[in-house]
């Protein structure tokens, strides 16, 4: 595992509101009341892939994934929900914290909305 991308992740995640992580599917997973957010995957059934999975936006996974597919792909189980997964090593810190508050933002209930900026 790239203990240097799952802190990235673990660093920007952590610092939302609310946040936990637990295993889940044998990778460390991101939820927020219970609610899942974003889930590391390392190198998941050897796609070739260190990455973050997150939810995206309606309409934005295909967008992402046709204008930067070194950096963007639909990955496994959650690609059919509008999910997007991230290549960890073709994305900037700023660029990830950006998508994994965004993430946080579509999954937390909406009283928690004000607690982030």
């Amino acid at each position: 595992m790239s203990e240097k991308h799952l802190e990235r992740v673990r660093r920007i995640c952590t610092a939302l509101p609310e946040c936990t992580e637990k295993l889940s599917h044998g990778e460390p997973t991101f939820f927020v009341r219970k609610k899942v957010f974003a889930m590391f995957a390392n190198n998941h059934h050897n796609d070739g892939h260190i990455a973050v999975w997150v939810p995206v936006s309606p309409g934005l996974q295909l967008v992402l994934i046709e204008t930067s597919p070194e950096k963007f792909f639909n990955p496994p189980y959650v690609g059919v929900r509008g999910w997007v997964g991230m290549d960890l090593d073709q994305i900037s810190d700023e660029e990830l914290a950006s998508y994994l508050h965004e993430a946080w933002r579509l999954i937390a209930p909406k009283k928690l909305q004000p607690m982030i900026k």
